[in-house]
């Protein structure tokens, strides 16, 4: 596949490159300030500028998109990926607007996240919600454990849908590195159309 990575220099970006290039597909890494990797095509591209987005991403069989919630528009991205044509938006999600196990609070709704986190967390629950309301885009939001960070990649983990998923020893965690694998079988056999899933031990 044609994949065109949106934040590809990014911590998780990094893995998913690094995946995508295992398996043979090419790359177009698209970020603020271009990558230097050289077994991709590489961009550097506002992801502010819907038009310039668009025009960046056009031609691809798949956008990818790991931006931070923070500071991401979800409307122009999801407008530029409508733009270009391009049938497929897949989004690195957080796990804050996944249920706690066992009930239906959402974690976001828990009071327990500490408030700096909050910005990012927000940005993530509207990104979702805004996906939610998107009819003619083909979309697919990954949400993480909730320990998310650099680790192993061993290929062994479950996945899930709406709640949060905790290992036995009561840790909810993923590493970027698994957490590629899981999305890269997701843009290889879909299997999450117009949906959110999660991704943990």
């Amino acid at each position: 596949m044609k994949v065109a990575l949106v934040g590809a220099t990014g911590n998780v970006g990094t893995r998913i490159t690094k995946e995508l290039l295992s398996r043979g597909h090419e790359v177009t890494a698209i970020s603020r300030n271009a990558s230097t990797d050289p077994d991709v095509t590489a961009k550097a591209v506002d992801t502010t500028d819907t038009g310039a987005l668009a025009d960046a991403v056009s031609g691809h069989d798949v956008v990818v998109s790991s931006v931070p919630f923070r500071t991401a528009n979800p409307a122009a991205l999801i407008d530029a990926v409508k733009q270009s044509g391009t049938p497929r938006y897949v989004i690195v999600g957080g796990a804050a607007s996944l249920k706690a196990p066992g009930t239906d609070q959402r974690i976001v709704d828990s009071g327990q996240i500490p408030e700096e986190w909050m910005p990012e967390i927000r940005g993530g629950v509207a990104f979702l919600d805004t996906l939610k309301q998107e009819k003619d885009l083909d979309w697919t939001f990954i949400s993480p454990s909730m320990f998310f960070g650099p680790g192993e990649r061993t290929g062994k983990f479950r996945l899930g849908t709406e709640e949060l998923l905790v290992a036995e020893d009561g840790k909810s965690s993923i590493s970027y590195e698994d957490y590629a694998i899981a999305l890269v079988d997701e843009l290889e056999k879909p299997a999450h159309s117009k949906q959110r899933f999660t991704v943990g031990y």
